[in-house]
């Protein structure tokens, strides 16, 4: 954790695939540093694959409560900015599903993004929302 949260550019991009790795095979490994991958979230000037990776992480995991709004909020901002890398995006919308589940109130902001964004995005977003969309609409 301490080279994926340092400045070192190259140094926290290698270090992020191996957090995402652990919160894949063994998520408990990364209970002691849901804080850190939260802050990552709204640093500036920090590679894209340590965001990348930590939101992949976080969709893997159960979040504590007390960072649910700073979470939701970072998704959204990524889903709402043109330049957020897709892969931030996907894994976003993800996270904004998991969390929908305990608050009902973001389905419709979320299902809105959604359908606006839909046709300017990439396939995997498209992909990702086409599975999305049906689960908001059940629940």
């Amino acid at each position: 954790m301490d080279c994926f949260l340092d400045d070192e550019y190259s140094l926290s991009q290698r270090a992020a695939w191996s957090v995402s790795w652990a919160a894949r095979k063994k998520p408990g490994m990364l209970s002691p540093h849901i804080k850190d991958l939260v802050s990552v979230l709204h640093r500036q000037n920090i590679h894209d694959a340590v965001i990348r990776n930590s939101v992949r992480a976080l969709q893997e995991i159960d979040i504590p409560v007390k960072f649910h709004g700073k979470v939701m909020n970072a998704c959204f901002q990524f889903l709402e900015t043109p330049a957020t890398p897709v892969a931030i995006k996907v894994f976003s919308l993800t996270i904004l599903y998991n969390l929908s589940k305990k608050y009902p109130e973001i389905k419709s902001e979320l299902r809105l993004i959604i359908e606006e964004r839909r046709e300017h995005e990439t396939a995997a977003f498209r992909s990702r929302a086409k599975k999305i969309l049906p689960k908001l609409e059940k629940n």
